[in-house]
């Protein structure tokens, strides 16, 4: 379950990455880990973590004394991280804090629940054991409960004591199926609960490819040779609470979006939240494809309709809406091999761009099938149907970009990453290369001596 996942299935993450190779400058590279740079700003080595994602982004991590695998949704619209913690029919991975000796319920009496829980969007309450209690509820209309506590988490080899999370003991899923597959959520937005502000690093970033269902999670300061440099926009900040502003989500200022030379005509106006809140734009990998206000979403189905006239078929079914948001879908022929030369979108931020071309505009609708066509759909939706009052750029858009989250600096940085298989040297530590079939090799240079990593690739 992710902020706004809607019907988004789960998959699990684990390494087979064509795409986003960590490294370091300096002294130690533990692959597909952790890594230990020489800065001041990062008091601990940064932690890398690799990731599959389809339609929802998961991480592989272990928590408790003795430590219990888990695999959780990374989600950056999301602040309190939380696992299931009883086992149902529709929740059978389970987190079980009985078998943990490092677990410690969080009384309702203490500073974190009274005062570290302020940006929940429902307040926390006392259940009957005086254990902090906590509702989350998200835009699908699903929703957890349980009480907050803490406890151990193990991420790229390193142990994190006491990080507070949900245990969670019950709730509703509008897609049970896919949320069984799962054992809860990896809040990483700007709140002081987010796993990231727990952890305390400055900075993380990911990099998802578009080429497979893998990626990259890393703690901490991305110095790599072969990435280039990032064009950076501001975090939108509002101090004053206001009921449709979320002031710890990752929020740009949207400026204008582009349909291969032609920037859409509307007043920018349309762009910046209102008096409300309503409008602001949000960066969050709980979300699978991007949404945008009414007005917005209109000008651009309207511009790429004209401008792919005669290049795509239009879907004509009016009850149709795919996902309940994105009712601009298209017929392909079943025989077709690759979807024709498409205009990219481009979404215009303040400082930054961000492209989206040929195969993530459109979305094939699984076992859709009509006549001899398969079905595609437009990947941006409309934010109106959805009855969500902001622009929300979801991970399908953030496909073959290296996506860094700056909370120091209050930025979000973007930088284009090719998708070809990464061969070369890494700059102070000695050769690394990369061979994917069925394992992954990497051979690193450390401490005077040559060593070989293997890390067996698993199908998606």
């Amino acid at each position: 379950m992710a902020s706004l996942h809607l019907q988004f299935l789960i998959l699990f993450i684990f390494i087979q990455s064509n795409l986003c190779l960590c490294s370091t400058t300096k002294t130690v590279i533990l692959p597909l880990k952790t890594k230990a740079i020489s800065s001041g700003l990062i008091l601990r080595p940064p932690n890398k973590l690799s990731f599959h994602h389809n339609v929802s982004l998961t991480v592989s991590l272990a928590v408790g004394s003795p430590p219990q695998n888990v695999t959780m949704v990374l989600d950056t619209g999301s602040e309190l991280s939380w696992l299931h913690c009883k086992r149902t029919q529709t929740t059978p991975t389970v987190f079980d804090p009985v078998r943990s000796t490092s677990y410690s319920p969080v009384p309702c009496s203490s500073p974190t629940c009274r005062t570290r829980t302020r940006d929940f969007t429902l307040p926390v309450s006392c259940d009957p054991k005086k254990l902090c209690h906590a509702v989350l509820s998200y835009a699908d209309a699903s929703s957890v409960e349980g009480n907050l506590a803490g406890d151990t988490f193990r991420v790229g080899g390193s142990d994190l004591p006491g990080m507070v999370f949900g245990c969670m003991d019950s709730g509703s899923s509008s897609t049970p199926d896919e949320d069984s597959k799962t054992t809860g959520l990896i809040g990483m937005n700007r709140g002081s609960l987010s796993f990231v502000s727990q952890m305390g690093f400055p900075k993380f970033s990911y990099c998802i490819s578009g080429r497979d269902s893998s990626g990259i999670l890393l703690f901490g300061e991305a110095s790599f040779s072969w990435l280039r440099p990032l064009n950076y926009t501001p975090l939108v900040q509002i101090s004053t609470p206001l009921p449709y502003f979320d002031r710890v989500a990752y929020s740009v200022q949207l400026e204008g979006i582009r349909v291969s030379g032609k920037v859409l005509q509307l007043p920018k106006s349309v762009f910046v939240p209102d008096h409300t809140g309503a409008g602001q734009t949000m960066v969050d990998s709980g979300t699978q494809f991007t949404f945008l206000l009414g007005p917005v979403y209109t000008a651009l189905k309207n511009e790429f309709m004209q401008q792919t006239k005669g290049v795509l078929r239009v879907f004509e079914d009016p009850n149709f809406v795919f996902q309940g948001a994105m009712d601009l879908c298209y017929r392909v022929e079943l025989t077709r091999t690759s979807l024709p030369l498409l205009p990219p979108v481009t979404l215009m931020f303040r400082g930054a761009e961000m492209s989206v071309s040929y195969e993530r505009l459109l979305y094939r609708v699984p076992g859709m099938v009509r006549g001899s066509d398969s079905v595609y759909c437009f990947t941006f939706g409309n934010s109106d149907l959805l009855g969500i009052e902001a622009y929300v750029i979801g991970h399908h858009h953030q496909q073959n970009v290296w996506m860094e989250f700056d909370l120091e600096k209050s930025r979000v940085g973007l930088a284009e990453v090719s998708q070809q298989l990464l061969k070369g040297y890494v700059e102070g530590d000695g050769r690394l290369d990369l061979r994917l079939k069925c394992s992954l090799e990497m051979m690193v240079l450390m401490n005077g001596g040559w060593r070989l990593y293997n890390v067996k690739c698993m199908d998606v």
